[in-house]
This record gives structure tokens, C-alpha cells and sequence, in this order.
């Protein structure tokens, strides 16, 4: 993919050098020069010092070729303007700003922006740590669904993947086993000690809770 990034900063460098690292072609852009100097020399990309809401600038990089095009600046305006020029103007795809104010957030959403706010997610994280270290709400930005993850103890020993899943509330994606994870088949045999990593509907949460013995705290079978 031809991908731009607007800001050098921690996230946009560490962004960008795993981009390139994958073999995708990356323009970065950021007013500083010096803040190229976190790429590092494995960085195989193009940098353009100015603003992100250049159009000559934003012309210069490519961005009529631009597969996506991600802003993530230190300044909410900056990147929510960006990201409407890329979208509005240049007709890019795939565009995504970060946001830090959780109420801007939401309002950009609303105008059909994809926003991702730092501040939220960061937050969420913080809570499922603190509450439930073995579930991630912000793992997947949806309100309705999360990720569970199950240790395989007990009753669970055994046991085939069929057994486990639930119709439109629980699926096992992923099973990690002691020789590597795995996408499991609903005939696929369970060990004693394999983690599940399962998406859940949020509202079926208690209900699962119940069924596999799991406790709000670290929602791990006994």
C-alpha cells in the first residue's frame, strides 16, 4: 500500500517505521526536520518537512496514489483538518486522524470521520486492566463486542472447540498452545493450559462469565 503520515512524533514514527518494516511504500511529513531523526536508518521511505494540510505539499507527496493516509500530530486541529482534506479533496480511501479530545472525537465521528482518540483508548485500557485483565473492550471499536481470554483448566480439558462457542454471543478466534497459536477447527481438542482468546458480545458477558466459572477480576478458569 502507497501510505501517507502526517506527524513524526512517537506514534508516527514508530507507525511508519513498522509500515515500511512490512514493505509498504511510506511518505511522512512533519514541520521539524529533526523529527525525521526517530526513524532511524532502517526507515526506507520519503519525508517532507511542512504542514500537513499543504495541498502542494500533500500534492508533493503523492497523494493522489495514496492508498491511506493517517494524521497523528500533536494538535487535534491539525489532524482533523488533514484528514479532511485527504478524504474531501484527494478522495483517499482509507483515512484515519488521532484525536486526544474525547469530545471532539465524538462529534468528528459523527461526520463520518474515522477518529481515534488516544485518551479513550487509553483510559479503556487502564480500566480493563484494573477490573478485568482478562478482557479488552477497546480491542476492536465497536461498542457491542470484545475480547476474552480463557485458560483452559478443569472442566474445559478435553473439551472441542464446538463445545465452547456459543452462537451470536461467543467465538473462539485464536488458541495458544505450548507449541505456537493456532486458528482452531470446531473438531480442534483442548489442553490443559491452552489460552482461548474469544470475542464476546458485551452483553452476553455475565452470561459467559457464568458458563466458564470466570471471575470479573481476571477471568480465568479455576
Amino acid at each position: 500500500m502507497y501510505i501517507i503520515i502526517v506527524g513524526c512524533g512517537r506514534i508516527g514514527s514508530e507507525l511508519a517505521r513498522l509500515l515500511s518494516s512490512e514493505g509498504h511504500d511510506v511518505v511522512i511529513v512533519d514541520k521539524n526536520p529533526e523529527a525525521f531523526k526517530k526513524l532511524g536508518g532502517g526507515f526506507n521511505g520519503l519525508t517532507l518537512v511542512g504542514n500537513g494540510f499543504d495541498l502542494e505539499l500533500l500534492k508533493e507527496a503523492g497523494i493522489g496514489n495514496a492508498d491511506a493516509f493517517c494524521a497523528v500530530t500533536n494538535g487535534d486541529n491539525t489532524n482533523i483538518m488533514a484528514s479532511q482534506i485527504a478524504k474531501k479533496i484527494f478522495n483517499v480511501k482509507r483515512v484515519v486522524a488521532r484525536v486526544y479530545d474525547p469530545k471532539r472525537a465524538e462529534i468528528y465521528k459523527a461526520l463520518g470521520l474515522d477518529i481515534l482518540s488516544g485518551t479513550v483508548l487509553f483510559a479503556a485500557m487502564m480500566r480493563d486492566k484494573l477490573i478485568e485483565s482478562r478482557f479488552s473492550s477497546y480491542l476492536i471499536e465497536s461498542g457491542e463486542v470484545g475480547v476474552m481470554e480463557i485458560k483452559v483448566a478443569g472442566n474445559l480439558k478435553g473439551k472441542k472447540i464446538r463445545d465452547i462457542n456459543i452462537a451470536d454471543e461467543l467465538l473462539v478466534a485464536t488458541v495458544i498452545k505450548k507449541e505456537g497459536v493456532i486458528i482452531p477447527r470446531p473438531e480442534t481438542v483442548l489442553e490443559r493450559d491452552d489460552i482461548l482468546m474469544a470475542v464476546v458480545k458485551i452483553s452476553s458477558l455475565s452470561k459467559v462469565r457464568d458458563i466458564f466459572k470466570l471471575s470479573q477480576l481476571n477471568n480465568l478458569t479455576k
